[in-house]
């Protein structure tokens, strides 16, 4: 991986900022990379004439469609600038978005006006390679082997999660497949059919090396679930966490899996998987003769922010390779947390040893004494992500980049040869493959779920990771911000004395010890044991926290919310509604809890006179939605004959 030129990043440089600081440089290079495509035009085959007189460019017919376009762009501006979120801004701290990389923006920018197409290497022979080196810089950072491993953008999380189910799906009927060929049946007929079921990933691996060595792979390939459909007894179950994000819902409907072949994986308080829970559903799979099609686990989930062991999932996976002979692929989901292993890296892009991180994080500066990440429990489960078999993570999340742009690697990249397609009008078969750059031409389009693709969002990516790159100088000093300013207003909040509005008093109850930088609280109305007064409560301070109720730009705070419910959670959030003060009793009855959602990403407030500073108006703010909130609710009683009910009942 290219190391910074300078390693001491100033991180505001890296920011068009909240109030456009860096203007002047901003569109210095937009200007730089406008005329840089005009001049590469222009300079196309110079002898060519203009196709455009001066003459045609003063008909009235050519002027007035200028001013059509003009007219179009200058009520495309109005509207985004009119109901846009302001995601650039401290203010907004809602959704996992925040500001994007001033490189990225104009990488874009300047790729976009060449318009590439990373399905077809002929349409897009530098965004191509430049999309690979970035897939690489992924799978370096994950601790995968680049000689072995592979990488690449997809337009999301939701994709790339596809294509690990994908990939997962057609390696488990491989060998039933191998079974049925009287040509490959010798290399997997030592196996009971149970082991079949569960054969481990480097088995299944080494066994498409040998299939293509005596020359029948492509035939026996045709005998899996790719060319016979999908047979759920062979497939069997997928497991997945409770916490799981909506996209594996759907991967089980599109794949043919099936929703009911879904077994939701318990978490613990902390939203994590339940880790005796796991090995006790993943034995029994196994005792029953179950298939065990693919195990999920989260670095990073969306509605908290929860970090899987993903040590003991490999750990256990071992224990059933040893005990049973039997084993499972394992997909982790990424998209939220995976850029913050940046943190843990040196310039070598090797793992810091946990001993030693908080002394290397406050040597340059990106943690204060009083604050460190992550807890050891974290710190483990990102060094055993180079046990798993393929991670999902977001460049457009905690990569500062903008939409489109999730990722999927693969540690083992002979995998692609299950589900590779060719079309010789795309891959250029027959072509020459002599050249590195030559036998990257069809990698792409022949082995990903997308077609059409803009090579731009692969130029933003790869000019990220040559000024950022991913390691405790690079990307940790970026996201090291947003975890100290989380951790700030994590200690705030908690200190936070009840706030009196009237006769009402309304105190915060945060969600304890998030593991990365999601935090999520909610304001109770002291004496209130109602649930459902609660929810309408937070859902109302949402709403006026929200595009819900008007134009974001003009409002003072913009947050988010979820809510944690029994139909997909159990009784896990019980416990933290029992924390705000509500019954068990009471739980039971409604079995849900609505709670604002901030993911803490701003790198503006690390500096803690900035924050104090943000507190003090991030306090006046809140005093003044609950304000509005008691006004409205009043004004309700009054109309009900002056009743004075609970706040929301």
């Amino acid at each position: 991986m290219t190391k910074p030129l300078h390693p001491n990043l100033n991180v505001d440089a890296l920011f068009l900022g909240p109030k456009s600081e860096n203007a002047v440089f901003f569109r210095e290079m937009m200007d730089y990379a406008v005329n840089e495509h005009m001049y590469w035009r222009s300079g196309f085959h110079p002898e060519d004439s203009a196709s455009v007189t001066s003459v045609d460019r003063y008909e009235h017919n050519y002027r007035e469609t200028l001013y059509r376009t003009e007219g179009i762009l200058n009520q495309l501006s109005a509207k985004l600038k009119n109901t846009s979120i302001p995601f650039f801004s401290p203010r907004y701290l809602g959704h996992i978005s925040s500001d994007t990389l001033m490189v990225s923006n104009l990488a874009y920018v300047m790729a976009m006006m060449y318009n590439p197409n990373n399905c077809s290497y002929e349409a897009s022979p530098t965004t191509t390679e430049l999309e690979l080196e970035s897939g690489l810089d992924l799978c370096r950072m994950f601790g995968y082997n680049p000689q072995q491993s592979w990488g690449h953008i997809t337009s999301g999380g939701t994709v790339a999660n596809y294509e690990g189910l994908w990939v997962a799906r057609n390696l488990k009927t491989l060998p039933f497949a191998a079974f049925q060929h009287p040509k490959a049946k010798d290399l997997v007929n030592h196996k009971s059919p149970n082991q079949l079921k569960n054969m481990p990933t480097a088995e299944i691996l080494d066994l498409i090396s040998e299939l293509q060595q005596r020359g029948i792979f492509e035939e026996i390939r045709d005998m899996t679930c790719r060319g016979t459909g999908v047979k759920p007894e062979i497939l069997g179950k997928l497991l997945v966490p409770q916490s799981k994000h909506y996209s594996w819902m759907k991967a089980a409907d599109i794949f043919g899996i099936g929703q009911e072949n879904i077994i939701p994986l318990p978490v613990n308080e902390n939203y994590q998987i339940d880790i005796a829970q796991m090995r006790k559903i993943t034995f029994e799979l196994i005792e029953q003769g179950e298939s065990i099609l693919a195990m999920i686990a989260v670095v990073g989930t969306t509605e908290v922010g929860a970090i899987d062991r993903i040590d003991e999932v490999i750990a256990l996976r071992k224990e059933c390779e040893e005990r049973y002979g039997e084993s499972f692929y394992l997909h982790v989901d990424a998209a939220y947390a995976g850029y913050a292993c940046a943190m843990l890296l040196d310039e070598q892009g090797e793992f810091i040893e946990y001993d030693d991180l908080a002394s290397c994080h406050r040597s340059i500066g990106i943690m204060p004494e009083n604050i460190s990440w992550p807890k050891p429990e974290v710190y483990k489960s990102f060094r055993a992500l180079k046990e798993a078999d393929s991670i999902t993570v977001d460049p457009h999340k905690v990569g500062f980049i903008q939409y489109a742009a999730g990722a999927i690697c693969m540690k083992d990249k002979r995998i692609l040869d299950l589900i590779s397609s060719h079309a010789a009008y795309v891959f250029e078969e027959n072509a020459d493959k002599t050249t590195p750059a030559a036998r990257n031409r069809g990698i792409l389009g022949s082995s990903i779920m997308e077609g059409s693709k803009s090579g731009a969002t692969a130029a933003a990516l790869w000019a990220a990771h040559r000024l950022l790159p991913l390691n405790i100088s690079g990307y940790g000093k970026v996201i090291a911000a947003g975890i100290v300013t989380a951790q700030r207003l994590l200690d705030k909040l908690t200190n936070l004395p009840p706030i009196a509005v009237g006769k009402h008093q309304f105190e915060v109850h945060i969600m304890p010890s998030p593991d990365f930088h999601m935090i999520n609280f909610t304001f109770k109305e002291v004496g209130n044991e109602n649930l459902n007064s609660h929810n309408a409560l937070n859902k109302r301070l949402y709403e006026l926290c929200s595009y819900s109720t008007g134009r974001a730009y003009a409002n003072d705070f913009l947050t988010s919310s979820t809510i944690l419910n029994y139909k997909e959670y159990g009784d896990t959030p019980r416990h933290y509604a029992e924390q705000c003060g509500f019954s068990r009793s009471e739980w039971e009855k409604v079995r849900r809890i609505y709670v604002l959602r901030a993911a803490v990403m701003t790198y503006c407030l690390r500096d803690e006179e900035h924050f104090n500073e943000f507190w003090e108006q991030l306090q006046s703010i809140f005093v003044k939605k609950l304000n509005q909130l008691v006004d409205e609710e009043e004004k309700k009683a009054r109309l009900e004959l002056g009743l004075d009910a609970p706040l929301m009942g």
